[in-house]
């Protein structure tokens, strides 16, 4: 039998997850301030606009268009990330909001507007032998979409709550998000094939972006005082409706495709790429979308989320690559 260490995604997110959660405490214990906090705003929103530019690049084309004939499954996950996930949210948080900080109900609401990851939720549907390429392309769908889906949403369901978007968020995404991407696009013919071939290479600079977006966005609520009025009884509670929003996307992602007799590798990618929220996405977006003093509020739970998700994708994304028969099915 399989040890828990030797799930290969284990191995690669850990020390991510262990990376987010470092950044965490020195943003605590040593908050940056004064010149230090200008030079990483600096370096993160040119290292965010990399960063998607370099998603720009990764995209080949003819595979988004064989991906999106499968309109079936490209229509399940859609639904999951931008349907299903926001009425959840907006039922946990009438449940649970009048005990929690403005700012965490935010990023509640915010973590159900997120798009799919893209690299883990691949990852998954590979160990667990389901379809890859339509994996590969709902994931980077979802992201290109929730460039524009998630403001839109964020904004519908904070409209009304003094930590929601301004008005110019929408703005300044695609100045720092779209645009980055759709350069990239269009220079992928060129770069596009040395992107994908240094994809280990290139992922170690994702995640450092992020790590470092972690930092500045933490240190940022330390030196505003806004971690003072968060205790450990509001963690828990954010913590608790994280696993709900996980555990119930992960029975409707893998039940729902029934409906129509989707055959199983179609409802593996389903599950995995309907019940993921990405942290690269959402980290960078929170930063341009929300008030500074609330961003670090609005980033928690979405901290939370990325380490559950794993864990529990990585177990079930084992389990099911080891069902009796499965890999004689996919050969």
């Amino acid at each position: 039998m399989k040890r828990w260490s030797d799930v290969p995604v284990l191995r690669r997110v850990e020390p991510f997850v262990v990376a987010i959660l470092t950044a965490v405490l020195v943003a605590a214990l040593l908050p940056a301030g004064g010149a230090l906090a200008t030079g990483f705003s600096w370096a993160t929103t040119i290292g965010v606009g990399v960063l998607f530019f370099v998603y720009g690049a990764r995209m080949a084309p003819a595979e988004a268009v064989a991906g999106l004939r499968n309109w079936r499954l490209q229509g399940a996950v859609a639904a999951t990330t931008y349907l299903l996930f926001p009425v959840l949210g907006v039922l946990l948080a009438l449940v649970v909001g009048h005990l929690l900080d403005d700012g965490l109900v935010a990023g509640l609401l915010f973590l159900a507007a997120l798009p799919s990851t893209v690299q883990s939720c691949v990852v998954f549907t590979a160990m667990a032998h389901g379809n890859v390429p339509g994996a590969v392309v709902s994931a980077t769908v979802s992201n290109l979409a929730g460039i524009g889906l998630t403001p839109v949403l964020a904004a519908l369901l904070l409209g009304s709550s003094g930590a929601g978007p301004d008005a110019g968020a929408v703005g300044r995404i695609v100045l720092q998000l779209l645009v980055p991407f759709l350069l990239g696009l269009l220079c992928g013919r060129w770069i596009g094939p040395w992107v994908r071939a240094h994809r280990k290479q290139l992922t170690l600079f994702d995640r450092g972006v992020i790590v470092a977006v972690v930092y500045a966005a933490f240190s940022r609520g330390v030196r505003q005082g806004v971690w003072q009025e968060v205790g450990a009884g509001e963690v828990a509670v954010v913590l608790a409706c994280a696993a709900v929003l996980l555990t119930a996307s992960l029975a409707a992602a893998w039940w729902v495709p029934r409906w129509w007799r989707a055959n199983r590798a179609d409802r593996v990618t389903v599950l995995f790429c309907g019940s993921n929220k990405s942290l690269a996405t959402g980290l960078p977006m929170a930063m341009v979308l929300f008030d500074p003093h609330v961003v670090g509020l609005v980033a928690l739970p979405v901290i939370l989320y990325h380490p559950l998700q794993i864990t529990v994708c990585s177990f079930l994304a084992a389990r099911l690559g080891r069902a009796p028969g499965v890999a004689a099915l996919q050969g």
